[in-house]
């Protein structure tokens, strides 16, 4: 046999058996009379130990020719370790080796194999077969399995069922761009790669089947981030004959679950906001709720001083950053450049110092005297020693620049403790966007999406005003400034959502060509229905306390959405395009 242990099995207890191990050469050390390799597999590390006074010559010299990967077997004795090592499970005992083969040998790896490592992420990527046998991916990994059996169980004991819908569909124009796939059968038609199972699992609720969940594969031809790759993992869920309220009970129970049963964490409050109280106090739908700085309207005591760029302001705001009025001319000049980023887009910063001694210091005293920077202070609740950031322009651009700054200082000041968790729903989205480049309306979050039943007789009847104000019976679930979850009731009944189709400018001929099975389905008894979806990768690193899902995937795509280990997407063959009947010029091929 290859192992009667694992290596990170062994303890004290184990001296004088006789062991066989295999895994791969993490290190070795040559001392000259005698050689500790430390051999590696998934489960741990045990130390080898090769001496010249207790091995054979020839197995003694086999040992020096070991490297970083080789892949081997051992057999020898565990005994008692003279140097222990108390970071180690294993560092009580080492393996006095009696023989040794050598698996596979290997070349040396292009980054280091430990749990830190000196390998770029491109880099990582293309050797993701060296960079998996890293620790902290390995946890990872292991993490994301038992969160889904976690989930699994969770659902199973709440009656739901597990049905797999298809990956091969219809292309629809909301939303991101679809993958589509060539059909070779049906010469110049194509699938589309799911972005979610959204009307299938409408339909399995019309077909009666009640409450369904899948752990599912979805796609977005989208610009990625550190926190989007272009194929992603749901918790997909819907149920049918529920409000908002029991879906929102429903999945806070499955959260504290996963909570509890991952990470032995009980979160108890899970707070909710309305998503217009959400920008106003945060300039977010998504706010980081584990420390505060709310915004504060400014306007009315901002204005009519003569300062133009808060004159001409629609939106005046600001927060207060608490005891931090000791900020250096060079650390407010630093904050100020963070804000003109392109990526943030302000022009500018106004800063006020609340002094210990109650005076104020700020950037604009040519236009604000002491009693004008108090009543800011005063509507912000500032205190001494405490720094307020000030912003100006465009409400909803204002905003998102606070917001971002917002965050940013909590960065800085440590504020986003880990192991801190703290959940909120936000409920009551607009159900419509105004697009004024194309002018249309946009769906907040996706066409099916039902108003809110007080909203209902306006959406039917109101005019375009009207349709601005429209509120979607829409909920996201928000962890640690993180979006984990979002959903919806639906809409269930036809004439509703042929004029939400309308809304969003379909022609009758287009809805009809692209959601036809859905509206005629609902004509045989379709029921109230509504449901949610988690982003699981994105669960699994805001659990873990870190930004990136690429370490919580076993083989992601780059920022330019490549796979760098098969180097995909590729070109195919001529003969390949042809058969799909799809053109192809001569330099092409």
């Amino acid at each position: 046999m290859y192992r009667t242990h694992q290596c990170g099995e062994l303890r004290a207890e184990h001296i004088g058996q006789t062991v066989t191990l295999s895994g791969w050469v993490q290190r070795s050390r040559d001392q000259g009379f005698m050689m500790f390799v430390d051999l590696r597999d998934r489960y741990g590390i045990t130390q080898l130990l090769f001496s010249e006074e207790k091995t054979s010559a020839e197995l003694f010299s086999q040992a020096r020719t070991l490297s970083r990967e080789f892949v081997i077997r051992v057999s020898g004795t565990v005994i008692e370790r003279v140097s222990k090592n108390k970071d180690l499970p294993t560092g009580d005992i080492e393996v006095e080796v009696k023989t040794l083969e050598i698996l596979s040998a290997a070349e040396l790896p292009p980054f280091t194999i430990e749990e830190e490592t000196d390998g770029g992420d491109d880099l990582r990527m293309k050797y993701r077969y060296l960079d998996l046998r890293r620790g902290p991916l390995q946890r990872n990994l292991i993490f994301r399995s038992k969160l889904a059996l976690a989930t699994r169980s969770y659902l199973d004991s709440q009656s739901f069922i597990e049905v797999e819908t298809p990956f091969l569909i219809k292309s629809t124009p909301e939303g991101a761009r679809d993958f589509v796939v060539p059909s070779r059968m049906n010469p110049g038609q194509f699938y589309a790669l799911p972005q979610s199972p959204q009307t299938f699992k409408q339909i399995l609720m019309v077909g009666g089947l009640d409450r369904y969940f899948q752990i599912v594969k979805c796609f977005r031809d989208e610009d990625l981030r550190a926190d989007r790759q272009p194929e992603f993992t749901q918790i997909d869920c819907e149920m049918a004959f529920v409000t908002q309220e029991e879906i929102i009970q429903t999945f806070e129970g499955l959260t504290k679950h996963l909570f509890k049963a991952m990470l032995g964490l009980e979160l108890s409050e899970f707070p909710r906001m309305y998503y217009d109280e959400a920008m106003r106090r945060f300039g977010s739908d998504k706010p980081d709720m584990r420390f505060g700085m709310e915004f504060t309207e400014l306007n009315a005591v901002a204005q009519g001083k003569g300062f133009k760029v808060f004159d001409s302001a629609e939106l005046v705001v600001g927060i207060c950053v608490p005891g931090q009025a000791g900020y250096s001319r060079k650390q407010l000049d630093g904050v100020t450049d963070w804000v003109k980023r392109p990526q943030v887009g302000a022009k500018g910063l106004v800063y006020v110092k609340c002094n210990e001694d109650g005076s104020f210091k700020s950037s604009v005293d040519k236009f604000f005297g002491q009693e004008d920077l108090k009543a800011w202070a005063d509507a912000m609740g500032a205190k001494a020693g405490d720094l307020l950031f000030v912003l100006s322009g465009e409400t909803d651009k204002t905003r998102k620049q606070l917001n971002e700054l917002r965050l940013e200082m909590g960065r800085r000041l440590g504020l986003m403790k880990a192991g801190d968790f703290k959940p909120l729903w936000v409920v009551d989205f607009p159900l419509l966007e105004w697009d004024e480049e194309a002018e249309r309306f946009h769906a907040m979050h996706h066409p099916f999406t039902a108003p809110k039943k007080e909203d209902v007789e306006r959406m039917l009847t109101g005019d375009h005003e009207t349709m601005k104000a429209l509120r979607a019976d829409a909920y996201d679930l928000v962890i640690n400034g993180s979006e984990i979850g979002g959903g919806s009731i639906r809409i269930f009944d036809r004439a509703l959502q042929e004029r939400n189709f309308k809304l969003l400018g379909f022609t009758p001929e287009e809805a009809e060509a692209q959601f036809g099975f859905l509206l005629g389905a609902f004509e045989f008894g379709a029921p109230p229905h509504g449901g949610i979806a988690f982003g699981f990768d994105r669960l699994c690193a805001v659990m873990n306390g870190q930004s990136s899902i690429r370490d919580f995937i076993a083989f992601p795509k780059n920022n330019q959405g490549r796979d760098m280990m098969i180097d995909a997407p590729s070109p195919i063959a001529g003969e390949q395009l042809g058969e799909l009947n799809l053109e192809v010029t001569a330099e092409e091929v």
